[in-house]
């Protein structure tokens, strides 16, 4: 099961979830509402339904090098059930398995930074493993 790439500097998002497909499409146009530019590649695969965290660790790490991602985000149940379609950040390189939830209006700051190394996992959520921005004052979620 190797990882699919993401397209050009965006973001992969992977869909890990697949008992609503309306679901899919609303979380798709979310986050692509959230900013002009487009910041994801997504993926709906269903070789990747119910896949475990350790299973993408283990695939991404028997990658060769040149063809390894740094990170990426899981569309899963959550995601899907959850008004504001929080994405699962996953970090496959710095911190392997360490992830935290990236609502949809913050998916283009948190992708762009990423993409850029602009930011990383360590200081990216608050005590809920949410990301909330960076400033960190949206008390509205």
């Amino acid at each position: 099961m190797s990882l699919p790439r993401p397209n050009d500097l965006t973001s992969l998002v992977l869909r890990t979830d697949f008992g609503d497909e309306g679901a899919w499409d609303t979380v798709r146009a979310a986050h692509d509402a959230a900013d002009e530019y487009r910041h994801a590649t997504y993926v709906s695969d269903y070789r990747f339904a119910a896949v475990a965290v350790q299973a993408l660790l283990n695939e991404e790490a028997a990658a060769e090098e040149d063809d390894r991602i740094v990170y990426m985000f899981l569309a899963d149940a959550t995601t899907m059930d959850d008004p504001d379609h929080p994405v699962l950040a996953l970090d496959l390189s710095d911190e392997p398995g360490r992830t935290f939830r990236v609502p949809a209006r913050w998916f283009p700051e948190v992708a762009a930074n990423f993409s850029i190394a602009n930011m990383d996992f360590a200081d990216a959520a608050d005590g809920s493993g949410t990301f909330r921005g960076f400033d960190g004052a949206d008390a509205s979620q």
